[in-house]
């Protein structure tokens, strides 16, 4: 497997086949096993061997054929799946931190994420230090040697910020720290996020791995160390595992992962540049657009550009509004990495909660309209998209 390129990985690592043989990975619909004797359940809750289950909250083995599925692709130690993309943050997050402890965190950030650093992790007592991710001096500046973690969206959502993963890993190890990476809008297949240095990836499969609005699901990868010694006893006792049947969806999801997002990118790119000086447009953002403040990192370390483009309509919300309910082809939703492209307004939805001065602060305006290109033909979209701008 060692020799195998990403594409066969995420077709056929961690397969495991019951005595049936089957092609298609079965789905163990169960939430406990049977032991054959009291000796064998006593060794096995003392410890649990790889192919070994005590009850689904633990593991499954549909789950398990995810995780490893997952890992061998993202070329990660272990993986841990959870319920949701947020249940795997909060998790990955939560379980190696302690009252007193310090974060350092990039500003820009998805609401949800926001939540967690801003109310749940000061309300017990951890300490969170924001910076501007695209800025390393303030990266510096902020870590101290009490730094527990620091965190990042690689590309955050909706501004599409890339954040040198290299650079800031460097500046968190040099005090201690964890180095745990949102990768959600890069996936596993646009920049490898472990050997630029992280240490803990995060995914919300919901998303790009599932890519049909189908199910939630989040996942957690890293050292073995980490994964089993400090995550997995948190979910174990927090109850935050996945489904065997989103599993078995999310194994499907993975088997096409790089055919659909490669499409999807390519088609993000040629909109970006259809559109970019669109009169009705005060902006276009896309990493592999000249015009994006870090396009010589993204063209460097990103094979693609990603999936999702934000644009800024002049005219504000108003504006913005009669955009998206002029779109015909494009879905208004929230969702992100789905095979049908979705349109969303993130200062009325995502990230609504924020205050304007927050909101201003991040470059989320209200003419800001992030657009997740899905697998629909290219010309179609690129049609759909300017007849919209024409009726604003």
């Amino acid at each position: 497997m060692s020799t195998w390129k990403s594409r066969t990985r995420a077709v056929h690592s961690g397969t495991r086949r019951s005595q049936y043989n089957e092609v298609s990975e079965a789905i163990f619909m169960t939430q406990g096993f049977v032991y054959d004797t009291a000796e064998q359940a006593e060794a096995r809750f003392i410890e649990t061997g790889d192919d070994e289950f005590i009850y689904a909250r633990y593991g499954n083995p549909t789950v398990r054929m995810f995780e490893e599925r997952i890992a061998a692709l993202e070329g990660a130690e272990d993986a841990f799946a959870t319920a949701s993309g947020m249940a795997a943050i909060n998790a990955a997050l939560t379980c190696g931190l302690k009252a007193g402890d310090h974060v350092v965190s990039g500003r820009a950030l998805f609401g949800s994420c926001l939540y967690i650093l801003e109310e749940i992790l000061a309300r017990f007592g951890v300490e969170v230090t924001f910076v501007d991710g695209t800025n390393l001096d303030e990266w510096r500046a902020a870590v101290r040697p009490d730094t527990k973690v620091v965190f990042f969206e690689s590309l955050s959502n909706p501004t599409l910020e890339v954040i040198d993963i290299k650079a800031v890993a460097e500046i968190g190890h040099s005090v201690g720290a964890t180095v745990i990476v949102d990768h959600v809008f890069a996936t596993p297949v646009f920049q490898p996020a472990i050997p630029l240095g992280a240490d803990v990836v995060v995914y919300s499969a919901t998303k790009h791995i599932d890519g049909q609005g189908r199910a939630l699901g989040g996942v957690v990868l890293g050292t073995k160390e980490f994964i089993r010694g400090t995550l997995e006893p948190y979910l174990k006792h927090t109850g935050g595992a996945m489904n065997p049947h989103t599993a078995w969806l999310l194994l499907k999801g993975l088997e096409t992962l790089e055919l659909r997002v490669g499409a999807q990118a390519q088609s993000a790119l040629e909109i970006a540049q259809s559109i970019e000086g669109h009169n009705q447009l005060e902006k276009v953002v896309f990493p592999h657009l000249p015009s994006h403040p870090q396009f010589d990192l993204a063209k460097a370390r990103m094979e693609q550009g990603g999936t999702v483009l934000s644009v800024v309509v002049q005219g504000g919300k108003e504006a913005a509004f009669k955009f998206l309910n002029a779109l015909e082809i494009c879905c208004i939703s929230n969702n992100l990495g789905d095979a049908k492209s979705i349109v969303t307004h993130p200062a009325t939805t995502t990230h609504q909660r924020l205050s304007t001065e927050q909101r201003d602060e991040l470059g989320i305006s209200d003419g800001l309209v992030r657009i997740s290109v899905g697998l629909e033909d290219t010309n179609d979209l690129i049609a759909d998209i300017k007849n919209a701008l024409s009726q604003i």
